[in-house]
């Protein structure tokens, strides 16, 4: 399959995740989820992801947030959750160590940190509030990962690589806080008709990065 082929299969997959979400059915997410995530693994293959190191270390990042999503799926499951927090948390270092084999701009990555950490301290702490005790500090760590990837995905475009590097990581930066605000504070299908597309999309932009 080409890697448009696999894109497909995630955009279809989406569809139908979209609606077993409507309709809250665990049993259809265990199904379509890691079917619609496949297709980012299948589109990094097929873009020839093991031919060079940066692609190795995306594939990586794939394989692990491919597994949180699958971790995920189980309601109420607090140790399934954490789990999954961590492999997200994984793939985003996994990311980073892309972005700098790519060579990064310092100045431009120092400059991103600034309102990333804005950002942090304003919602990030609006979230950790929210987050149960034992999440707290997972919760912290993952705000401070996830900016640390996007702002290393800007300091790689600055350096030349392509500018959907950044798109994807703020686009996933975006995803992440709505499913916490989703999964601590209000939840709603709603949140996953927005998130789940802006995750996905990021998921494949940086898979045919490679």
């Amino acid at each position: 399959m080409t890697p448009l082929a696999w894109c497909g299969l995630t955009a279809v997959g989406l569809v139908a995740l979209l609606l077993a979400e409507h309709r809250d059915s665990r049993p259809a997410m265990a199904v379509i989820k890691p079917i619609t995530s496949a297709g980012f693994l299948g589109a990094a293959w097929a873009s020839g992801a093991l031919e060079s190191s940066y692609g190795i270390a995306i594939f990586v990042a794939l394989i692990l947030s491919w597994l949180g999503d699958v971790l995920l799926i189980p309601k109420g499951a607090k140790g399934a959750f954490l789990a999954g927090l961590v492999a997200f948390l994984g793939g985003h270092v996994a990311y980073a160590a892309a972005f700098v084999m790519l060579g990064i701009d310092p100045l431009v990555t120092a400059a991103t940190v600034l309102p990333l950490a804005i950002a942090a301290a304003t919602v990030g702490r609006f979230l950790v509030n929210a987050a149960p005790d034992n999440l707290r500090v997972p919760v912290m760590g993952y705000i401070a990962v996830i900016s640390t990837m996007v702002a290393t995905a800007a300091g790689a475009v600055a350096e030349g690589a392509t500018p959907t590097l950044v798109v994807g990581a703020v686009i996933f930066y975006l995803s992440d806080l709505g499913v916490a605000r989703d999964r601590f504070v209000k939840k709603s299908i709603w949140n996953r008709v927005f998130l789940l597309p802006l995750y996905y999309g990021a998921q494949l932009l940086f898979a045919t990065s490679v």
